[in-house]
């Protein structure tokens, strides 16, 4: 049998943790934008704030790889976590940003579903992240989240259709078109994340 070393601390396991709390806090601050009462230049600032303090949580995970001997996951597998988790709080924050800068006005009903959708996945997210350590019913939450993001490939189709329908004067579908990608980037870096935690748990099994 094969001497397997692993770090005694449990450092890698508290950051991406914490990774995963700021995707979820993310995912939580996006849904405010379905209240017409929400301040979006707010929300946006404090998106702006979840960006930065994601920001910090990478760096600080790159950090402890390029400083541990021994990690607990192969280091590219962390690597691409840690950017994957890190890609999604970026988008949602360029999305929310947008928001404001652009004056988009009133938000098409199908971009609210982009949102529904997005703060579930981040949601489950935030709990694989907790279960990292043992590696214990990861299974149904990368199942879950590559269904939340097939729905949500669904609904963006369906954007794309109705912003070439006519429907909207060309600079409304063309900001509307800059939001709706921006939530599917996220969506897609949810799914990255989803991937990276399955390679590690099936190299791990």
């Amino acid at each position: 049998m094969a001497l397997r070393l692993k770090p005694r601390n449990s450092e890698f396991f508290d950051l991406l943790a914490e990774a995963g709390r700021n995707v979820a806090a993310a995912g939580d601050l996006l849904i405010g934008l379905l209240d017409p009462a929400t301040s979006r230049s707010s929300l946006a600032a404090a998106m702006t704030d979840l960006e930065h303090n994601g920001d910090t949580i990478t760096h600080r995970i790159l950090r402890q790889l390029n400083s541990s001997f021994v990690t607990p996951f192969d280091r590219d597998d962390i690597y691409r976590l840690a950017g994957s988790l890190d890609d999604v709080v970026d988008a949602l924050d360029e999305a929310t940003d947008f928001l404001v800068v652009a004056e988009v006005g009133r938000l098409p009903l199908l971009v609210n579903d982009q949102i529904r959708l997005l703060q579930r996945a981040c949601g489950e997210t935030a709990e694989a992240m907790d279960r990292l350590s043992t590696l214990q019913d990861l299974e149904p939450y990368w199942i879950e989240v590559n269904r939340l993001e097939n729905e949500a490939d669904q609904v963006y189709r369906k954007l794309l259709s109705q912003f070439f329908s006519g429907e909207y004067d060309l600079l409304r579908m063309l900001k509307l078109r800059e939001v709706a990608d921006q939530l599917e980037e996220a969506a897609d870096a949810l799914e990255h994340v989803a991937h990276a935690v399955e390679t590690i748990a099936v190299k791990e099994s």
